[in-house]
């Protein structure tokens, strides 16, 4: 496992974040919001993550089972992160990897979940 420091946020600037994340367990999934999306996350736990700027600028949006809070930025619409809680109980936040400042996604290797069919 390699945790690294990145910053984030959305495309207007107006959410701005670090984190301390794993890029080598990322996860694209194909429910409903996320294939449409073309999210690609990655878990971290609530304490290694820290809002720079932003708070109050997001709006949250919660389907299927409300387990996930997805936020997304008022003003430019980009969901560059989300609030939940995993299955152990413990609150993390899913970073968009595509919202972090300098990484290539196309040098991930994310596993697929089927939520499509959960």
């Amino acid at each position: 496992m390699t945790v690294r420091h990145y910053l984030g946020g959305c495309q207007c600037g107006s959410v701005r974040y670090e984190v301390d994340v794993d890029l080598d367990h990322t996860v694209s999934c194909n429910c409903s919001r996320c294939g449409r999306l073309g999210s690609i996350f990655a878990f971290a736990p609530a304490g290694a993550f820290s809002l720079r700027a932003g708070e109050g600028k997001t709006t949250e949006y919660l389907f299927n089972t409300g387990k996930i809070r997805h936020l997304f930025c008022s003003t430019c619409g980009i969901e560059s992160f989300a609030r939940g809680t995993a299955p152990d109980g413990a609150e993390m936040v899913a970073i968009n990897a595509r919202c972090l400042d300098g990484v290539d996604v196309k040098t991930l290797t994310p596993t697929e979940y089927d939520g499509a069919s959960k």
